[in-house]
């Protein structure tokens, strides 16, 4: 199963990208993008791929140690940036030093469970709006992304989420995410 551990953003913070997005998408040239589902949106910790179901339950034990050493921490959306000219993003403020600690933990817990983590990227902490499978100019995106400034809320849970990636060959259509695990942070968790 393809897996990720994640941090899901609350429906507020969502509907603040939101509203910037719908602002994005009368833009020229919107149309050459894939604009994101609000529910697929979300901060990757650790890309963990091809997850076998034998290696589940350790990576669950090892997943909520990971949550339980980890304080709940606050964090916030603000301004704009690009990968590679195929999609804008909104970069995290505030609450860095934790949540980049939390995606080091969670690499930790998938390499003892046994994931091979060689395709593991460093952590850039984002929400993507959207995606083109070609390069665009994203330069108006991320100027109208720049002044973006959401609200600060809390996070209280490491997520491990089950990707669905398109198949049907149905036009716009995008992958599917579903929680399949979900832990507490801090002590108490």
């Amino acid at each position: 199963m393809h897996l990720f551990a994640a941090v899901l953003a609350p429906p507020e913070a969502l509907d603040e990208l939101g509203r910037a997005a719908r602002e994005l998408a009368t833009l020229p040239g919107a149309g050459a993008l894939r604009w994101t589902e609000r529910e697929a949106r979300h901060l990757t910790l650790a890309f963990l791929g091809e997850v076998d179901e034998p290696v589940l339950a350790e990576l669950h034990a090892r997943l909520a140690r990971a949550a339980r050493r980890t304080n709940p921490f606050t964090l916030r959306l603000h301004g704009g940036g690009r990968f590679d000219g195929r999609a804008p993003w909104t970069p995290v403020a505030d609450g860095l030093d934790e949540l980049r600690l939390l995606a080091e933990r969670a690499v930790a817990a998938a390499r003892r469970s046994g994931i091979p983590m060689e395709r593991h990227r460093r952590h850039v902490p984002h929400l993507t709006p959207a995606r083109s499978r070609t390069p665009v100019d994203l330069r108006p995106y991320v100027a109208g992304l720049g002044a973006f400034e959401g609200s600060p809320w809390p996070v209280t849970e490491l997520t491990l989420v089950r990707g669905f990636l398109p198949g049907g060959g149905v036009p716009g259509e995008g992958p599917r995410h579903e929680p399949v695990g979900r832990w507490a942070l801090g002590p108490a968790g």
